[in-house]
């Protein structure tokens, strides 16, 4: 593949060096202006394959360049990329009815740099024939054993209270685990002694660093493969639960003597009057609801009914628990100790989520993650979000009385503080 080229567009310096670092891994050839005037002089003589464009600059902001850009017929088909601190599926439609591809947030990880790369096949996608040092599945555990090990993890994620299955309930899976990281210790012995020049493993001198590298990045493996399948198994296990959502509402046929409208509400083992059971996220008090591990389930969990091809709503609901604060509207609040008087409490409530409006209670991230599902199914799966009713309770508060704790209070808060996922 030809090297590529991409034009960053930003008044910040050290915003400009650290997107340039990103693209650079990637071997993109990196051009960068510090105004949109300037990204309008560049663009009448060179031609990059992707513009990185930022929203707040002095002079012509980011929308105003997009709509130069786009209204030039020499230009109009070079994708953009806007990155911001905007936040809100209201602004990623603006942003794309200008004409942008997408929408990063300002604070801009590498992976997500990436996936719009290979998404705008800028870059080659690595899982490629060429890795012929990688050892598939099949070739490290027979059938029987992989499809035991599957079983073992399986009834290891469904253990009791949502928890995951100790480590010595999963002999099976760990003797893959193990396999798995042995193939991928010949993997990067491989590629390391590919580096070496030519002779240097006929030379013993030259061993004890070879050896010292081969240390080191067999650790850096390790721990990286570890924290692979962490990942991996914290995903299955909100993958299972969405999964056994859908089959819980999924319609049976109505018996003889149970009118259809009934009947085909209920699902086996449940009355007609059961609603299926959501996912619930538990959010941390004064934690973005919908941002950080929960962006991540929601991601993993929303990829997952795409690639089984299911259909339908994905329902996302907030619930803010109240809590019992300490502290005032200059400095902040916080959570009372847990052995204080509830009669002690500050405020009786939620702060850090009533004060936002509704445009602001969904991150950048998930906005432009809901738009994604919605382009790549053509609308077949579709994702809403909403704040839940605050009388939805999970756990009741308890009665106010005069030995009643601010601790005693606040566990039914942070049991209420939550996200529900369901699938409809």
């Amino acid at each position: 593949m030809a090297q590529k080229r991409a034009l960053i567009v930003d008044d910040s310096r050290s915003a400009r060096l650290f997107l340039a670092r990103i693209l650079e891994k990637h071997d993109i050839e990196v051009d960068s202006v510090e105004s949109a005037e300037a990204a309008i002089g560049y663009l009448a003589s060179r031609r990059p394959d992707v513009i990185f464009m930022d929203h707040m600059m002095p002079g012509m902001d980011g929308f105003q360049a997009v709509r130069a850009i786009k209204n030039d017929s020499r230009t109009a088909t070079i994708p953009i990329m806007m990155y911001t601190s905007q936040e809100g599926e209201v602004y990623l439609g603006q942003a794309r009815a200008l004409g942008a591809v997408g929408v990063l947030p300002k604070q801009i990880h590498p992976a997500d740099v990436s996936k719009v790369l290979y998404q705008l096949h800028l870059i080659a996608d690595r899982r490629n024939a060429e890795q012929t040092t990688f050892k598939p599945l099949e070739a490290i555990m027979p059938h029987a054993a992989r499809e035991e090990a599957h079983a073992h993890a399986a009834a290891a994620m469904a253990g009791a209270d949502g928890e995951l299955g100790q480590p010595d309930s999963l002999p099976t899976l760990r003797r893959w685990l193990h396999a798995s990281l042995e193939a991928q210790t010949d993997r990067i012995t491989a590629e390391i002694r590919e580096l070496l020049p030519p002779g240097a493993s006929s030379r013993g001198a030259g061993w004890p660093a070879v050896a010292a590298i081969i240390a080191c990045a067999l650790a850096l493996v390790a721990a990286g493969f570890w924290w692979v399948n962490y990942t991996r198994l914290q995903a299955a296990r909100a993958e299972l639960a969405v999964l056994r959502q859908a089959v819980a509402a999924r319609p049976v046929a109505a018996p003889a003597a149970v009118p259809a409208t009934v009947a085909a509400t209920a699902a086996p083992g449940i009355s007609p009057q059961a609603a299926p059971r959501p996912l619930v996220l538990r959010v941390p008090y004064g934690a973005e609801a919908l941002g950080g591990s929960r962006l991540e389930v929601i991601r993993q969990t929303l990829d997952r009914l795409v690639t089984d091809h299911l259909t339908g709503v994905v329902q996302i609901r907030t619930f803010a628990g109240r809590f019992c604060l300490k502290g005032d509207p200059v400095d902040g609040y916080s959570l009372a100790p847990d052995k204080a008087p509830f009669a002690q409490c500050d405020v009786v409530g939620n702060p850090a989520d009533d004060g936002l409006p509704p445009a602001q209670r969904m991150p950048l991230a998930l906005a432009n993650l809901i738009a994604g599902i919605r382009d790549s199914t053509h609308g077949a799966l579709d994702v809403e979000t909403s704040v839940g009713d605050p009388a939805n309770l999970r756990t009741p508060y308890p009665p106010v009385t005069d030995e009643l704790t601010a601790g005693e209070w606040n566990r039914a808060g942070k049991a209420n503080n939550r996200v529900e996922i369901l699938v409809r």
